[in-house]
């Protein structure tokens, strides 16, 4: 082979290459774990410092989401399909459940955008799964896996109801474990200048691709990033540290 033909050749596999590894992190989006997100709404208006107007007195559904391999750092797989776009007219027959288990909680007279980004950002991820692989089964299947775990009920079962005084997290990690047999997450937003504790958001459990319940961390395994709501005007959510936490109750808006 000619000197400039093999050097030629060397530099377009030397192209290739790093062409693969930069597009690595983008195109990679084989992932592990199957997220449940469940968010209280008076946080979730806490959070973006918005005012809003009778907020549901129940979790809703945040997402249901995935995450990549956790090494070396665990990540959310997202828009796995940027040519998949949202079709409302999918999920219409869905519309009684999506708009009571599912809203858009900072949007309530509008749910189709925060449904668009659901299915765009995760859905399109979650299709992976024979039994999410539409938008459709994605949304069915959210709703399916709400009703399951039934996070509401298990926490009036549990005595964990929103209240003036504070929770012990690891009590409410350890409760949530006797029932559903796995470590769910619970996230928080840290306390803001002259509040005394963080605030409960967010509660994630976790599924394989199989749907089975798993931990949603395991031991030795760093925590996820947690996540952070465009808009917020704070730090966003974050894994609550263990010690004492306020589960603001529909009607609180004080400081406390």
């Amino acid at each position: 082979m000619e000197p400039a033909a093999a050097r030629s050749l060397l530099l377009c596999a030397l192209c290739l290459a790093m062409c693969r590894v930069g597009g690595a992190s983008s195109d990679n989006h084989e992932w592990k774990k199957l997220i449940m997100v469940h968010h209280w709404p008076v946080t979730v208006c806490k959070e973006v410092g918005k005012d809003c107007r009778d907020p549901p007195d129940y979790w809703t559904i945040h997402g249901l989401w995935q995450a990549l391999s956790v090494i070396p750092m665990p990540d959310k797989a997202e828009e796995c399909n940027r040519s998949w776009h949202f079709n409302f007219q999918e999920i219409k027959d869905l519309l009684p459940e999506m708009k009571m288990y599912w809203p858009d909680v900072l949007h309530p007279l509008n749910h189709s955008h925060f449904w668009q980004h659901e299915w765009e950002k995760h859905g399109t991820c979650a299709a992976q799964v024979d039994t999410l692989n539409s938008q459709k089964r994605y949304f069915e299947g959210g709703l399916d896996l709400y009703q399951r775990l039934a996070l509401n009920s298990m926490l009036q079962k549990l005595g964990i109801k929103p209240s003036i005084n504070y929770y012990q997290i690891s009590d409410i990690k350890d409760a949530l474990a006797s029932i559903y047999g796995v470590i769910p997450k619970v996230q928080c937003l840290p306390p803001e200048s002259g509040e005394e504790v963080q605030t409960i958001g967010q509660i994630e459990v976790c599924f394989t691709k199989g749907l089975q319940l798993r931990n949603c961390t395991e031991p030795g395994e760093p925590e996820e990033p947690a996540s952070r709501r465009p808009g917020a005007g704070g730090p966003g959510l974050e894994v609550c540290e263990d010690g004492p936490a306020f589960y603001p109750p529909p009607e609180e808006t004080r400081k406390h």
